[in-house]
């Protein structure tokens, strides 16, 4: 069975790194997947976005990501964010709270960022945004 080398890397952190079957990312150009043989390419990840990568286990590993780029190689896929959390390690009180600060925050650039942040953690956490 032919797989993908995955990395997904936040600028504070390795999230992942690992053999994949499956890649699916929401780009800004629309939502991409990702199978082993895939044309290279760039990507920028949409605001807000949600990663699911569906390991060789055939588990599927949900992360919210937040900016930065997604690029596809021969040798695999490499996602690299500017904030990610995997889905299990998502406090989800602590995302609706967030997101209720940010929704009082009105249309400011800043708070519309961080609605779009808790919104994608919640998503991948499997609540209701």
């Amino acid at each position: 069975m032919a797989t993908l080398q995955v990395e997904l890397v936040a600028v504070e952190r390795l999230i992942w790194s690992g053999e994949a079957s499956m890649v699916i990312a929401r780009t800004t150009e629309g939502e991409i997947g990702v199978l082993p043989g895939h044309a290279p390419l760039l990507g920028e990840l949409a605001p807000g976005g949600v990663v699911r990568v569906r390991t060789t286990e055939g588990e599927d590993m949900i992360v919210a990501a937040h900016g930065g780029f997604l690029s596809v190689t021969q040798r695999g896929v490499s996602i690299l964010a500017e904030t990610a959390e995997i889905s299990s390690e998502i406090d989800v009180e602590r995302a609706r709270e967030a997101l209720r600060r940010a929704e009082d925050g009105g249309d400011d650039p800043e708070a519309v960022a961080a609605a779009r942040r808790a919104q994608s953690r919640l998503r991948a956490a499997g609540q209701d945004a």
